[in-house]
């Protein structure tokens, strides 16, 4: 049985172009030719093309594939035996340059893995990494900001959408007790507080009480959180901080 030169292409993921080239250096000269002149290609000719394709992948040049394959003193255990070898040492490589990636996601300053059309589809107009170097430089050599990165680097998508979508209730929750009026140390907002910290602990770092009344604090001290807040609800970063507070009282 013999297979067209389009055949072969097909089968082997190349182009036609890539196989008259093999031909034309003679590499890989198909077994037959059509009534027409057209290359023809026999099972052996796809065995010899499945070897160069190995060597080519492993990098190769094509003159030190052509002199392995055809070394007449090289039976084809010699070539599985080689094959085998490259391929452990392949493998080890990728291993290494896998645990590299690994690194530099953790180091990634903001973890957030996105495309931009991913960003703009999860987070709107704003940024995430607008603010990525002025938060290293403020909690860069803490354990919370490295175990935020860690656990950033892996969010995917549906991640950062679903830990959007939990922000927003929990900010919904605070809100909504803030229009009625609900005190800041009740039991109600001192839960929806415990639940903003249970929500950061869950999705970024261990927020511990004391931590959670240091981001009370600066909700308040800096007017970029004061504004993202209230514009949630028009008081939103000071009710919030003060139920942290209450909160952080309650547990000791």
């Amino acid at each position: 049985m013999s297979y067209s030169v389009g055949q072969v292409a097909g089968f082997a993921g190349v182009t036609v172009r890539t196989l008259h080239h093999y031909d034309e250096i003679g590499l890989l000269v198909p077994g037959g030719r059509s009534h027409a002149g057209h290359r023809r290609y026999s099972d052996t000719d796809l065995d010899r093309l499945q070897q160069i394709l190995f060597y080519r992948e492993l990098g190769f040049p094509l003159d030190e594939v052509a002199s392995l394959l055809d070394d007449p003193d090289t039976d084809p255990r010699v070539h599985l035996r080689r094959q085998h070898d490259l391929l452990t040492a392949r493998i080890r490589r990728l291993q290494e340059m896998a645990a590299a990636v690994e690194t530099a996601m953790e180091a990634k300053k903001m973890g957030i893995n996105l495309t931009p059309e991913e960003k703009f589809e999860v987070f709107g107009d704003h940024d995430p990494d607008q603010y990525a170097e002025e938060v290293e430089q403020r909690w860069g050599d803490t354990e919370a900001y490295r175990e935020s990165q860690r656990r950033s680097a892996t969010y995917t998508k549906d991640d950062w959408k679903r830990i959007n979508d939990e922000m927003n209730a929990v900010h919904a929750r605070v809100g909504e007790l803030l229009e009625r009026g609900v005190p800041a140390d009740s039991e109600e907002a001192m839960d929806a507080a415990e639940e903003h910290r249970r929500f950061i602990s869950a999705n970024h770092y261990t927020c511990a009480h004391e931590l959670h009344t240091c981001l009370g604090e600066m909700y308040v001290s800096d007017e970029r959180f004061t504004a993202f807040y209230d514009a949630i609800r028009p008081g939103l970063a000071l009710y919030l901080r003060d139920a942290i507070l209450a909160n952080a009282a309650r547990n000791g």
